[in-house]
């Protein structure tokens, strides 16, 4: 599927369907592809963003920025960076927009998918093959650090290692508004949803201890560069943190109720894994592995006043 901008108009035997069953059919592709697609601020209809779910409306014009396949290298691997290689262990940038893997048989452009092509040795590291030997993932709009296991045995480890109290995670945002120089927010995560796709504070499904600590880096008049630092990590837990403290990650359309109301501009999710800080599975030793940052994180704004 290659990518590119496309309009349809929503006519009358489409009335009444969801957004993303839409997408499906015009563009042929999966209904969770067409998913990503919406997620990521691909699709606009009438110019606004609206969530997957939403049923289209006969006349209504739907506008699809697909992307672009990720561009292939000669052995078949995604164009993305390796960042860290020994004999246990691999890690790339994966890039935003990209999956951490594979969601069903047959799907590519993944990070697992990136991974195998190069190390094959990793499918068989983790117990489902699609997973490329990944210790842990990402969301698909996030960017950042992915570190993946080289056989079983250092899978099983990394995981644990990953999830230790002496992993540190550090991730960079850009979030709405002006929070304090620096901030911290210690609040259960759990899960909610039929599918858990989304998390709760202080609630929800098998809630799990998460505290998360920011500073800022560089304000603008709208926005703030902070630096989020975690341990272990929940799901979604930087985007819920801040999003519940007043200033949602920009162009996070999960958790920032005011997402379609704002006009920054920006639809893609600022949010980047910066580094990794864990004790290596096999050898004992610290390791760290950081990701350059991304260009929206490249700030020439003020500093912080810390």
């Amino acid at each position: 599927m290659s990518g590119g901008e496309e309009d349809h108009t929503v006519a009358a035997e489409d009335t009444g369907s969801r957004l993303d069953a839409f997408v499906s059919r015009r563009r042929q592709v999966s209904v969770g592809e067409a998913r990503r697609w919406i997620a990521a601020g691909q699709v606009r209809v009438d110019g606004r963003r609206l969530a997957k779910g939403t049923p289209v409306t006969t006349g209504a014009h739907v506008t699809i920025a697909a992307p672009a396949d990720p561009p292939l290298a000669a052995d078949g691997s995604g164009a993305v960076a390796f960042i860290y290689e020994d004999g246990s262990l691999i890690a790339i940038d994966k890039p935003a927009g990209m999956p951490s893997h594979p969601l069903r048989a047959g799907e590519r452009g993944t990070a697992a998918n990136v991974i195998v092509a190069r190390y094959p040795e990793c499918a068989a590291a983790s117990e489902d093959a699609r997973e490329g030997g990944l210790g842990h993932r990402l969301d698909t709009a996030t960017s950042g650090v992915l570190v993946a296991a080289r056989d079983r045995a250092t899978w099983v480890a990394l995981r644990a290692a990953l999830a230790a109290a002496d992993c540190q995670k550090l991730y960079l945002a850009k979030v709405s508004g002006q929070p304090p120089d620096e901030g911290r927010i210690a609040l259960p995560i759990g899960r909610r949803g039929r599918r858990g796709g989304t998390v709760r504070l202080d609630g929800g499904r098998n809630p799990l201890p998460a505290e998360t600590r920011w500073r800022v880096l560089s304000r603008d008049a709208e926005t703030a560069l902070v630096e989020a630092r975690l341990h272990a990590g929940r799901a979604h837990q930087v985007r819920a943190h801040l999003a519940s403290s007043g200033f949602p990650i920009v162009g996070d359309d999960r958790y920032d109720d005011r997402h379609h109301q704002r006009e920054t501009g920006e639809a893609r999710l600022h949010l980047h894994a910066a580094a990794v800080s864990f004790t290596h599975p096999v050898t004992g030793k610290p390791l760290t592995i950081e990701a350059p940052p991304p260009a929206w994180a490249h700030s020439e704004q003020g500093p912080g006043g810390r």
